[in-house]
């Protein structure tokens, strides 16, 4: 089952073996959004019939992405939508989910960011990641979009380090960016902190911004 942190904590990712953590991913699950609307059948020309509510699923496009950092807080890159392989070659995305689960929770993420921290160059120092929604709709209003960070693959679960439940948390309403949790190196090893904090921010370059002035 692994083991789930509170938000702010930091631990080692060295492993009960003593060998260091390799393989890890950040994985995001979301829904689309239930709604009904009014729709007229019937009638004949425009005249008559009757107005019935129709289940209308609206698509949701949440964006999981992460900012590569030198010692200097200088961002390096930023692995996104856009750009789904690092340039270092160490950090790779699964690819643009536009539109979240539209037939209910299949269990499986819709985006997953992977990172072999062993191909890490010298020059990253920090891999921070965050949430954003494209189209600006509120984290409250998804049935169920939650994220992980485990070890593990994009199709292997071993370890899970946190989880944040996004649309039920308080913290995330009202809100459409937030910072989910960064690998940093210290004394020649990585550790990991579970950040778990909404922004007021309302885009990718936004949010890059407020990682690196405030939780870099």
């Amino acid at each position: 089952m692994g083991i789930d942190l509170v938000k702010g904590q930091k631990i080692s990712l060295a492993k009960d073996s003593g060998s260091k953590l390799n393989k890890v991913c950040v994985g995001l699950n979301w829904g689309a959004i239930e709604t009904f609307r009014d729709k007229k059948e019937g009638g004949f020309l425009g005249f008559g019939g009757t107005t019935v509510k129709k289940r209308v699923m609206v698509e949701v496009d949440l964006d999981a992405s992460c900012v590569l950092l030198n010692a200097q807080k200088q961002e390096l890159e930023v692995v996104y939508f856009r750009n789904l392989k690092s340039k270092f070659g160490c950090v790779n995305h699964s690819g643009d989910d536009l539109t979240g689960d539209l037939d209910g929770d299949d269990g499986l993420d819709n985006e997953i960011i992977s990172v072999e921290l062993n191909h890490v160059p010298a020059e990253v120092d920090q891999i921070v990641f965050f949430l954003n929604s494209y189209k600006k709709q509120d984290f409250a209003d998804n049935p169920f979009a939650t994220i992980r960070i485990y070890e593990g693959t994009p199709t292997r679960v071993d370890k899970v380090y946190a989880n944040f439940d996004v649309a039920n948390g308080a913290e995330f309403a009202g809100k459409i960016s937030m910072v989910m949790g960064k690998f940093y190196r210290k004394g020649g090893e990585w550790k990991f902190s579970a950040i778990g904090e909404p922004t007021n921010d309302r885009d990718l370059r936004q949010t890059v911004e407020t990682i690196i002035n405030r939780f870099a």
